[in-house]
């Protein structure tokens, strides 16, 4: 983890998805000065995230074509440049081309970086490793998902929309410290040719992904819906909406930490997600007590537990995923983790908005609980890896 290779991850990580942070919340915006309405401009995100779940199960193809290094310079690429566009316009007619190609885009970084850290670690500390990346990846958004929106209303449109187009081409110095490609057993290639792809394996088999896939869809519909339903609420004020989002971007991050911790030094690895999952589903049922009796203070507490459970289910089942999948596959099991995530959200934000249309924010805070608790049933134990010559063995086979 001291390496220059998997250092290079995290500088990488943290500028691209400086960008993707920064301009998430303001396209929107931007959108509605073109005269969009509310729905046309909100679309701009939706479509953004349907073409990052699209590209997302390409990824592993293009791993074994082009390898790490090329991989994540072109989702980089790809998410930044075409960003300079915007200031040009805020017609939805460039916005949503742009949109596209930017989704994209960071359909490859996100499957490409959870690979490329899996890869380049052990499996004894790969839960320490991924919370670190899962730290990269937060810390942006953290400061500049509310950030974005401040710099708006101070500087105006264009410094925001030219400094997202810049923060992912900003790691690309870094992206050319990392080896070409990672190989199955750990070891780097820096040169232009190689011995070849890395080989694809066989396919990972429905029974061994569903059960992380089904807990990691189904927790994260549940806070992207909190996430999307806690600006809309009212009640309480915009300082209440404002602290429970931080408090959930905060605590989730601490619970990808812990989740690591715990699961590499304790052996926990695959346990935590049953208490992490009910953890999420107390926090969203201890929301809508908040609004609906308890008041503010109680709202904040509900969403950063969520966040805290969140956290450590994205941890612990991206771990799983990556020891199911075994050398060789960490693409393959990235991609079917990062679909789960994203496409959890972008359903998640969708349903809860129409229980919050037609019952109100207490009752969509209720569906994300129940829905966390009729999952629990997916969860799992890890079985512990194979000794290494039962492992060599099954490698034969």
């Amino acid at each position: 983890m001291r390496s220059a290779s998997f250092v290079a991850v995290l500088v990488a990580t943290v500028a691209a998805f400086g960008g993707y942070a920064l301009l998430l919340p303001v396209l929107p915006l931007w959108a509605t000065a073109g005269g969009a309405g509310p729905g046309l401009a909100g679309s701009v995100t939706g479509v953004f995230m349907a073409a990052t779940v699209v590209s997302q199960l390409g990824v592993p193809a293009l791993l074994r074509a082009v390898g790490h290094r090329a991989s994540l310079a072109l989702g980089a690429l790809t998410l930044g440049a075409p960003a300079a566009l915007l200031p040009l316009s805020p017609s939805p007619a460039l916005l949503v081309p742009v949109a596209v190609v930017r989704g994209i885009g960071f359909g490859v970084l996100t499957v490409t970086g959870a690979a490329l850290v899996s890869d380049l670690v052990p499996p004894a500390i790969r839960g320490r490793a991924t919370a670190v990346y899962g730290l990269a990846i937060g810390l942006p958004q953290l400061v500049l998902l509310t950030g974005g929106v401040w710099a708006w209303s101070r500087l105006g449109p264009t410094p925001v929309l030219l400094l997202g187009a810049a923060l992912p081409l900003l790691a690309l110095p870094a992206m050319a410290l990392l080896p070409r490609r990672v190989l199955p057993d750990g070891a780097t290639e820096h040169a232009d040719r190689g011995s070849g792809p890395v080989p694809a394996g066989r396919a990972l088999r429905v029974r061994t992904v569903a059960g992380p896939w089904a807990v990691m869809l189904v927790c994260a519909a549940s806070a992207g819906g909190v996430i999307t339903v806690l600006p809309l609420v009212g009640a309480g004020g915009t300082a209440t909406a404002a602290l429970s989002l931080f408090a959930l971007t905060l605590a989730q991050l601490v619970g990808r930490i812990v989740s690591g911790e715990l699961g590499d030094r304790l052996r926990l690895a695959g346990r935590i997600t049953r208490p992490a999952l009910a953890l999420t589903a107390l926090g969203a049922a201890t929301a809508a007590w908040g609004l609906l009796v308890a008041g503010a203070p109680v709202v904040v507490i509900g969403a950063g537990l969520v966040g805290l459970g969140f956290g450590a289910v994205q941890n612990d089942t991206l771990v799983t995923l990556f020891d199911r999948a075994g050398p060789g596959r960490s693409g393959t099991a990235s991609s079917v983790w990062n679909t789960a995530y994203d496409a959890g959200t972008g359903i998640g934000a969708t349903a809860l908005a129409a229980v919050l249309g037609g019952l109100g924010a207490p009752s969509s805070f209720a569906v994300a609980a129940l829905a966390c608790v009729v999952t629990l049933g997916a969860t799992w134990r890890r079985r512990p890896p194979p000794p290494p010559d039962e492992r060599t063995a099954l490698s034969r086979t």
